[in-house]
């Protein structure tokens, strides 16, 4: 039976479905001192399945709350499934404004605080595409990665001229090699980027030629959507043909839609792993064959 945070609704139902299981008549209060209370109380199963984005503080406390209800009914196997897990970028003990690659004994490493929390209340975890495979070992039970960016090839138009995949940094060019694979043809490449802070990054266009070719531009999640826009920014200055952005984990916080438009993207595909208006695509397929 498959529990469903309240921000990953979609992709819990699309999972039942590949699975052919039940969906737990999950609820989800609110009380007045705005502590929060997510609960299954029609489920009866000693296979639970909870599916939750933590994309939020709130979201995190939902998942660990349904974790403990699957228990209390006696349940016997709990599998966490993280179709985005949040923190993932914190892995090293940074300080704020400070460049990714040094340390600053005295802060947490986050992704690592909060896998140890997850881990107390589930038997394995699955999470889609997170920043790095690594995070998977901060977890006290088993834990492993599950690659979906293939399924972004789906949403993409079928008469792209001549098309380039991109990713935004070398790190991030398999993620433009399976969405290119997916989608069955084209080359790929990737743009120079510098990480001078925590919030600032400096790109560099590739050599390859653009001109009047497609180009679609990849990457495991957009946050701001600062560095992508970029990116497509320096594109256009190359008379570059159609742009278009695909990534697992649509987050898109504040303006990080309109900054992509602006800078010329005609449109952007996600998955449902962050549930935006953009998330055209389920990565419920990957998840189910990893189940």
């Amino acid at each position: 039976m498959i529990l469903s945070g309240s921000a990953s609704q979609s992709v819990a139902t699309a999972l039942a479905d590949e699975l052919d299981e039940p969906l737990a008549p999950v609820e989800y209060r609110t009380f007045p001192d705005g502590e929060l209370l997510a609960s299954a109380p029609g489920f009866e199963n000693d296979r639970a399945v909870v599916v939750a984005s933590t994309v939020s503080s709130d979201a995190h406390l939902e998942l660990l709350q349904l974790q403990d209800a699957a228990r209390e009914w006696g349940a016997e196997e709990v599998t966490t499934v993280l179709p985005y897990m949040g923190y993932a970028r914190q892995d090293k003990p940074l300080a704020p404004g400070q460049a990714k690659e040094g340390s600053a004994p005295g802060y947490p490493v986050s992704a690592r605080a909060v896998a140890r929390a997850i881990s107390t209340g589930t038997d394995r975890v699955l999470t889609v595409n997170p920043h790095e495979d690594a995070v998977c070992d901060f977890f006290d039970v088993p834990a492993e990665p599950v690659d979906a960016a293939g399924r972004l090839a789906d949403p993409l138009p079928d008469d792209l001229i001549d098309p380039v995949f991109l990713s935004p940094d070398d790190g991030a060019l398999v993620i433009a090699e399976t969405v290119r694979d997916a989608y069955g043809r084209g080359a790929t490449d990737y743009f120079e980027k510098k990480r001078l802070s925590g919030t600032e990054v400096e790109v560099t266009p590739s050599d390859t030629d653009v001109t009047g070719r497609d180009v679609v531009v990849t990457d495991d999640i957009i946050a701001t959507g600062s560095t992508m826009s970029e990116a497509v920014s320096l594109l256009q200055q190359r008379d570059v043909g159609r742009v278009f952005v695909t990534c697992v984990h649509p987050m898109l916080a504040r303006n990080a839609r309109t900054k992509l438009a602006r800078a010329g993207v005609e449109a952007v595909y996600g998955t449902d792993t962050v549930e935006r208006a953009v998330s055209r695509v389920s990565v419920a397929p990957a998840v189910a064959n990893a189940l």
